[in-house]
This record gives structure tokens, sequence and C-alpha cells, in this order.
């Protein structure tokens, strides 16, 4: 827990951990996975995962079992975390586009991916709500197969609550393979695993190295790395709750940041108190601001994978935020609800990436593509330009093409 003298010391911190020595260490596993397949994936499993596999797939009796040893309580909010995410990405999916000009009707169209990989990590912790946030929005775009690897346990089982998570998102296969060879098999396939056209989903290091090493034969979603969480405030905040939602983002990886920006030096200090309570975490830091709007523009600068804004007028200084994965507005939407229930998303870029890319969503699972169709009047408005264009690109034919088409309509 660090006090910064200075606000803007908060964009030295270093989010970035360099991913060259790991994608060095993955690639000998992600080269032993395209070579030998499941026989690799069951040495990788037993070297890191301590369990020795008999088969790779989840199977549908393992999956009956885990409805019985999950509580109907914590199926039940699973089931409305479901729905929440279903109804947001719903609403918020692409739609087709047919926009008539007179001259010509242009348009664009989505289209789903045919397949995709999502990473569920394990180890650390069981992320069920992981699955929810990849799978349900990857359902919703009309992926016909969709993939889950996700780390088994000691004694060769997967978590039973990601289990049912997976089974309520409509997850098609599931497979008990972890880290970098999890990414392997979904890129590359092997005897039990078909490959997949886009890997998303977060990770460690490794996990990470690997989506990145692989991403030159299969898209991936984007580099997310360790959570982090920047909490704008001004004296009207309740210090409890923004200490509470900087160490429920600490506790998820040691790597984790958390940074508080106030425009009170009191809150400062007793937010400060309220996290002694529970110790002296290290990525913590805190540092007044001279005003909100210096503290927005230190934001945008850091661009963090989950804004928080608990200051009177937050809602107005939405339109300020140009960086962000996703914004928390108000003293009662903590970043936690965004994690689990509300129905946005918690995939987001992390380590300055919100500059340049989005959080998953149902487009991250399709593609789009252009049409048009032009009439008479929009060959007579086009033509000629088009063809002065294409010769002066050099393209005989191209400006050809066109003059045929000026030709046969003026025939008419």
């Amino acid at each position: 827990m660090k006090i910064l003298e200075l606000a803007r010391d908060v964009l030295k911190i270093s989010r970035k951990t360099s991913l060259d020595e790991f994608v060095e260490k993955v690639r000998l596993i992600v080269e032993e996975v395209k070579k030998r397949g499941d026989s690799a994936l069951i040495e990788f499993t037993e070297k890191f995962d301590g369990v020795k596999l008999k088969e790779l797939e989840v199977r549908d009796e393992e999956i009956d079992r885990a409805y019985e040893l999950v509580e109907d309580d914590l199926i039940d909010s699973i089931e409305l975390a479901k729905e929440n995410i279903e109804k947001f990405h719903s609403i918020t999916a692409p739609q087709e586009l047919f926009i008539d000009f007179d001259w010509a009707v242009l348009g664009k169209k989505y289209l789903p991916i045919e397949s995709a990989g999502v990473y569920v990590p394990g180890g650390r912790a069981s992320y069920p709500s992981t699955a929810l946030m990849a799978c349900v929005p990857a359902k919703i775009a009309g992926v016909d197969r969709v993939v889950v690897c996700t780390p088994p346990a000691r004694d060769g089982s997967v978590n039973p609550l990601t289990l049912v998570a997976c089974d309520i998102a409509g997850v098609d296969e599931m497979f008990k393979v972890g880290g970098a060879q999890a990414i392997a098999a979904l890129a590359y396939g092997t005897e039990t695993i078909k490959p997949v056209l886009k890997i998303v989903g977060p990770g460690n290091v490794y996990v990470t190295a690997a989506k990145i090493l692989v991403s030159k034969d299969v898209a991936i979603d984007m580099p997310a790395g360790p959570s982090e969480i920047l909490i704008i405030a001004d004296s009207s905040a309740d210090p409890k709750f923004i200490a509470l939602d900087c160490l429920a983002q600490l506790e998820h990886d040691p790597m984790a940041v958390a940074v508080v920006l106030s425009t009170s030096r009191k809150l400062i200090d007793e937010v400060v108190t309220e996290v002694k309570k529970y110790g002296e975490p290290d990525n913590l830091y805190l540092a007044e601001v001279s005003s909100i709007e210096e503290a927005m523009e230190i934001s945008n600068s850091f661009a963090p994978e989950h804004l928080e804004m608990v200051f009177e007028g937050a809602e107005e200084a939405i339109s300020l935020v140009k960086n962000a994965g996703s914004v928390f507005i108000g003293e009662l939407s903590g970043v936690a609800f965004g994690d689990y229930i509300s129905g946005t998303n918690h995939i987001l870029p992390t380590a300055g990436y919100a500059k340049m890319l989005s959080g998953l969503s149902v487009e991250t699972f399709m593609k789009s593509i252009t049409f048009q169709q032009i009439n008479e009047r929009g060959v007579s408005m086009l033509g000629e330009k088009a063809v002065k264009i294409a010769k002066a690109e050099g393209l005989e034919f191209h400006a050809k093409s066109i003059e045929e088409r000026i030709r046969a309509i003026k025939g008419r």
C-alpha cells in the first residue's frame, strides 16, 4: 500500500509483464502438442497439474453428478447471471444494416464464426463466471461449436460449479486441459480436441503467452493480464466500499493493481484505515488530486480495466471517459456485480490495452461482410470518377470494367 505524493505517479506504475521469456517457455509445449497430440496433453497435465488423466473429455455423467453436488440456490444464482448476461448481450449485439442511398443500397451483415475455444482458468480458484461471460455471448452470436478447456483437480475432476455453469451456458464440448497445452490443443487440434477458429478467455502469463504465440494461426480476443481497478472518489464516497472494492480486485492475482484517486485527503486516510483491517496489500496505490477533471485525465491515460466513479455528478462524467474496459458509476455499483451477475462482461482489456481494445461481447464471435447493389443512377454518378482513379493507379481493366457499364446504361 503506497500513498503517492503526486497523483500522476500512477502513470509510472508498471502493469506490463514482459511476455518474451514466457513465449519461449511455452513454445516447446505448443510444438509438442502439435506433434504428439493427446499424449503430449496427458504428459503435460501430469507434469503441471499433478494428475494422469485416462480421458480428456468431460463425460455427461460428470455433468449430471455436478448438478447433484452444487446447491440449488447456487444453481439459481448461476441461472440468473446467465439470464442477465444473455439480455444485455442480445440487446447490444450488432445488427444488419441496409442503407438506401437512392443510387445504391449498401449494407453490412454479421455472421458468427463456426467455432470458438474458451479458456476457463483453474488453479488458484474456480471461475464458473468466466464460463458464462465467454460462452453465453458466443451462443448468442450463433457459434455452432463452443469448446471449453479448464485445468483438472489432482483427482482428475473439474470443479462441479464450473461444469454446471458451462452446461447452463450451452457449451458443446468440455475438456480437462489447462495451461499453454490447452491453448495449443484449441489452436492446432489433437486426436480428441478438434481445432477452433478463435480462442478467448483470461489466464496466467503462460496461457497469455501461448495465446500470443498461436495468434499467427488462430484469432484471439486479447492478451488479458492481471486484474486492475482505478477508483475516482470525492468526500461523499464510503471508504469501506472503496477499500473492499480494491481488495476484491487484488485477490484475483498477486500482480493485480488497485488505484484510488480522490479530491479528499480525509477519504484517502479513511480508506487506508479500512484496508489495514485486512492486511497491507503491496499493489494498492492512493493519491490526492486537485479536481475530478484531473483524475479523469489520469484515468484516461492509465486506461484501467475497471473504472469506478464515486463522486457527485458521476452520471454526467461518463462523457469524459475515453479509455476503460468497464465503468461503474455510483457507490452501489461495485465491480463484483460486473464480475458475476449484472450482465455486462468481466473479460476486459488490461495493462493499457483499453486504449485500443474492447471487452468481450457478441461481436467478438462474429465477422462482418459488406454488400452493395448499385443501380443505373449510381453508375452515372460514380462511373467516370471511378475510371479516373483506376487509370491514375494504372489499373487498365479496373477502368474498362466500369467503362463498359457506363456504355451499357447509355445504350438502354
